[in-house]
């Protein structure tokens, strides 16, 4: 079975355990920030709330489990009921990334702050392996998943964010043929040859980023820590 998943089987519930934190938070903040904004169009569907089984989409789980990336089922948005129609619409596709971005930062501040705290090093070594991988997955999902929403492709958040700024028809052309794009995504996912030179470039800016932050811990916390990616 391992050989199918793209994370090792036996680290299944940490992936498990970070898949249903990171997707619940991440359409948490679409939902809350459009009903902050006047639509409640989430909010009469239960969606703005941190409850995972509301969130989590099946195909999307499992594809993070085999292919490295998933998404969550998506926040039903009716943009017509904000003020400011086009920010709006922007902000509320741009915080669901940027909530990925915001935990990242603060699984690292953690882990950081437990091992400077001298809290991991009093623990047992299971304790301290267990620590390390949760919090390792934790950070490098969620920077994955940063990455990956902001691809601008249908019908990720980057789609949403730039269809803002395309003129009305072609717009509507793009989201009648939308199927069609779910079909050239799944395309890139599953054959690699394409995959290498659509997916994998864009989704290998998760390592610099990762060391990014590594850097920045190091820099605050006089010390760094060797977390596996």
């Amino acid at each position: 079975m391992e050989r199918f998943l793209w994370y090792p089987l036996e680290h299944l519930p940490f992936i498990v355990l970070v898949i249903m934190i990171v997707f619940t938070v991440h359409e948490f903040a679409h939902a809350y920030s459009a009903y902050k904004f006047g639509d409640d169009t989430a909010y009469k569907e239960g969606r703005v709330t941190l409850n995972p089984m509301v969130h989590l989409d099946l195909m999307g789980s499992i594809l993070l489990l085999i292919a490295g990336f998933g998404w969550a089922k998506p926040v039903p948005v009716n943009a017509s009921r904000f003020k400011h129609r086009r920010v709006m619409s922007i902000v509320v596709s741009a915080v669901g990334p940027l909530s990925n971005l915001l935990m990242a930062v603060v699984g690292m501040f953690i882990i950081y702050g437990l091992v400077a705290s001298g809290v991991v090093h009093v623990a047992s070594t299971g304790v301290q392996d267990a620590l390390i991988v949760f919090f390792s997955y934790f950070i490098m999902i969620n920077i994955l998943l940063f990455v990956f929403n902001l691809i601008p492709l249908p019908p990720l958040d980057g789609y949403r964010i730039v269809s803002e700024f395309l003129p009305l028809r072609l717009r509507y052309k793009i989201e009648q043929n939308i199927h069609w794009a779910m079909i050239l995504f799944l395309l890139f996912v599953f054959i690699p040859p394409l995959r290498a030179v659509t997916l994998d470039p864009i989704l290998s800016l998760q390592y610099p980023l990762f060391n990014g932050l590594n850097d920045l811990m190091q820099s605050i916390f006089g010390f760094r820590i060797w977390l596996p990616r």
